[in-house]
């Protein structure tokens, strides 16, 4: 079972992957972040969250495909490099078709992976976004193939629909990387507010890219919950 970077900030921990989550973000206040709505049917699960899950629920589902199993995996890897120019990558990415907007790179790929070479995906482009979709037993994972919107203070009190990566499943581990708070229920819906007052930043490093990515973000997160229509508050200050 691996821990969302909102769990992890809960429960008082800090890694590379929490940092990642924030790397976009100055100060501000960033209302209706990480979404999640879950709904229970029997054993049997949906959940529907906003951009911000997809790169975790891509390693954690893809960490459940039994060994030597390959699955049917489509979609588009977001990122500001030109994959194709890595050597690792020659293969994946040799012939796919790739849509470039504002620096930003799109390749589109339709192939069968393991479950381990997704998994060394993730690991080898953790700054790049995989709006992948595959399924296995169990377990049916959905991504809009496209680029997640650029992070900006909310000026809008328009509600947000969840619906950039969607999860039917059986498996209750997988539900509990987001719901790692509540207990029993039917259904529930997850609002976090990112409420980001301090930057620190790097004083030895003049590169304004690197600067950036090694900047910390300090704040606090107001977590809403609406567990069957009763509505819980929670707050954590961070560092990420």
């Amino acid at each position: 079972m691996m821990d969302s970077f909102i769990k992890k900030i809960f429960s008082g921990k800090r890694d590379e992957f929490v940092h990642l989550q924030f790397q976009k973000f100055s100060k501000g206040e960033f209302r209706n972040k990480a979404l999640v709505n879950v709904s229970k049917s029997k054993d049997n699960y949906s959940i529907a969250t906003t951009y911000e899950y997809v790169n975790e629920f891509v390693r954690s589902v893809a960490s459940r495909i039994k060994d030597g199993e390959k699955v049917k995996v489509s979609g588009v890897i977001v990122s500001t490099r030109n994959l194709r120019e890595l050597p690792e990558f020659s293969k994946l990415f040799g012939n796919v078709e790739i849509k470039q907007f504002m620096g930003v790179k799109q390749f589109k790929i339709s192939t069968e992976m393991t479950g381990k070479e997704i998994v060394g995906l993730c690991d080898s482009l953790p700054n790049s976004f995989l709006a992948l979709s595959f399924s296995i037993a169990g377990t049916e994972l959905k991504v809009k193939p496209k680029a997640p919107k650029s992070a900006k203070p909310s000026t809008s009190d328009k509600p947000i629909v969840p619906d950039f990566c969607k999860i039917k499943t059986g498996d209750i581990s997988l539900v509990r990387e987001v719901l790692f708070d509540v207990d029993e229920f039917k259904k529930v819906a997850i609002g976090h507010d990112f409420i980001i007052t301090g930057l620190e930043i790097p004083k030895n490093e003049s590169d304004p890219l690197k600067m950036r990515e090694k900047t910390i973000r300090k704040g606090k997160i107001v977590r809403r919950l609406n567990i069957d229509g009763k509505e819980l508050v929670k707050e954590r200050d961070f560092e990420a």
